[in-house]
Parts: structure tokens; C-alpha cells; sequence
């Protein structure tokens, strides 16, 4: 084995490295502190939709309202 005088790079590597873990540190609380924001419910997520897209809206309510008119109108024909 050979052995240098020269000092290693790990060495001249250890502040830079303490340095940018402590510059590292505030992000990381700053994460943790927006964490715990609770996440918006489907029925806000749907409202919003709602708002934004009020044709597809209109339309998906009008598809609906159709569809459960067939059914009803088709099972009672089905059953008198």
C-alpha cells in the first residue's frame, strides 16, 4: 500500500459538507410545517369543478337526469 502526504479528500470536504447541512435545515422545517394541511374533500374538489367547467357540468347533470328517467320509465314497463 502506498501512502500519500497529501490530505485526502474527505478532508477538505468536511466544512463545505457541515455548512450545507446546516444551510439545508430551514427548508426541512419549512416542509414539515406544511405538512399537515388536511387535503380537500370530493365534494369541494367537485364544487370547484363545477365552477370552472359549467357546460360539462350542465351537460354530465342533463346525461344523468336522462338516464335515470330511462330507468325508471323502463323498469316500470318492465314490472306493470
Amino acid at each position: 500500500m502506498i501512502m500519500s502526504s497529501e490530505p485526502s479528500v474527505t478532508d477538505d470536504m468536511t466544512p463545505d459538507a457541515q455548512e450545507a447541512t446546516s444551510a439545508d435545515s430551514p427548508p426541512a422545517v419549512e416542509v414539515s410545517a406544511t405538512a399537515p394541511q388536511p387535503q380537500d374533500s370530493y365534494t369541494k374538489l367537485a364544487m370547484r369543478n363545477m365552477v370552472r367547467k359549467p357546460r360539462r357540468s350542465l351537460i354530465e347533470f342533463g346525461l344523468t337526469t336522462i338516464g335515470l328517467l330511462a330507468l325508471f320509465i323502463g323498469l316500470s314497463y318492465l314490472t306493470r
